[in-house]
């Protein structure tokens, strides 16, 4: 983190050089992301281009992430009802995002590590560095596919099509986290079930038919959750993860579903359950199986970690790290943010 000279506390973010995008098509991104303003997400209070170098000044958001209080090492099991306040927190982020934001704004790299937490465990969704600006409802194509591996749709990851219900299929993983307690990808678990989507594919279905959500439920909750509340989440996260991005639900629609205050909207948007419609089943098992070699150690070139970046148009892209990135952590370049010779602030 930084201070402005204001004294305001800052999280500064370093984007990758060499991301293709010029200056101008930068500002003009910027301009417009930094205009965006909502209690679930993280303001972008200013930037700075220097030489080869391009910095993002959020706001501070002091408890760190959603994956940091799931998934690390020695921390207390995340209470249920801190998990329901951060599915619907994110939620509504993401749906402001989507529906009252000119141009929609798609954000491409939906995760529990960019899901940040205040200390009343607020969700505020972070990273708009790989937003992307939509200006009307059609499928916008994307040269350079990214994001990170376990959330990725996808059609987005094998054809870089892209759409807002692409952050929708992300949403529902970070569901699915919340319901399980599990990782997107863990390589310690049994081989086939390293995918936290696939594993958890027929659990969703049978909890569904039978209301017995034992087997999917995070073991480390016991019976401390509320059934009602757990079954929309099940069934937000089910709607959220179909292969077919146009039977996918709008975030709003995932909204009202998980707002235990509202009745329970209607997701089905023709499917019925188990059904997997308009997706070549074949050719999905053999994205999974392809990407698991490269995560899984199959790739010599890579490295696997807990999450991956995957930049490209084909999958021998991946580029992975060793920790999510953490606004907090030192994988971003902290700076004091005194004299922004070549920034604009807001």
């Amino acid at each position: 983190m930084g201070q402005l000279p204001n004294g305001r506390v800052v999280a500064v973010k370093q984007l990758k050089a060499g991301s293709g995008q010029g200056e101008r098509e930068f500002r003009a991104e910027v301009e417009i992301i930094s205009r965006v303003h909502h209690r679930h997400l993280v303001s972008l209070v200013g930037y700075c281009i220097s030489e080869q170098q391009r910095l993002l000044i959020y706001e501070f958001v002091p408890n760190k992430t959603l994956e940091h209080h799931l998934h690390g090492k020695g921390m207390p099991v995340l209470e249920w009802t801190k998990r329901v306040k951060i599915a619907l927190g994110s939620a509504k982020g993401l749906a402001y995002l989507h529906e009252d934001c000119n141009p929609k704004i798609i954000h491409r790299d939906i995760k529990s590590a960019n899901i940040l937490l205040d200390d009343a465990f607020e969700a505020q969704v972070a990273d708009f560095g790989l937003a992307k600006l939509n200006n009307d409802s059609n499928t916008h194509v994307s040269t350079r596919v990214m994001g990170t591996f376990g959330y990725l749709a996808p059609e987005y990851a094998s054809s870089g099509k892209l759409t807002d219900r692409s952050d929708v299929f992300s949403f529902g993983v970070v569901l699915l986290e919340l319901v399980t307690g599990r990782k997107p990808v863990d390589a310690s678990q049994p081989l086939g079930d390293e995918s936290l989507v696939e594993w958890a594919r027929p659990l969703l279905i049978q909890a569904l038919e039978t209301g017995d959500v034992s087997e999917l439920v995070d073991q480390r909750l016991g019976k401390s959750y509320v059934e009602s509340e757990m079954l929309r989440m099940i069934e937000a996260a089910a709607a959220c993860i179909r292969h077919s991005a146009p039977k996918r639900p709008r975030m709003v629609q995932v909204l009202r579903a998980l707002d235990s205050d509202s009745e329970m909207s209607d997701l089905s948007n023709g499917v019925k359950l188990g059904q997997s419609t308009a997706y070549n089943s074949g050719q999905y098992s053999q994205d999974i199986m392809r990407f698991r070699r490269m995560a899984l150690g199959g790739d010599d070139s890579m490295e696997y970690g807990t999450s991956g970046e995957y930049s490209g148009t084909n999958p021998t892209s991946w580029k992975s790290r060793e920790n999510s990135f953490d606004y907090t952590s030192g994988e971003s370049e902290t700076r004091a943010m005194n004299p922004l010779n070549s920034a604009k602030r807001f």
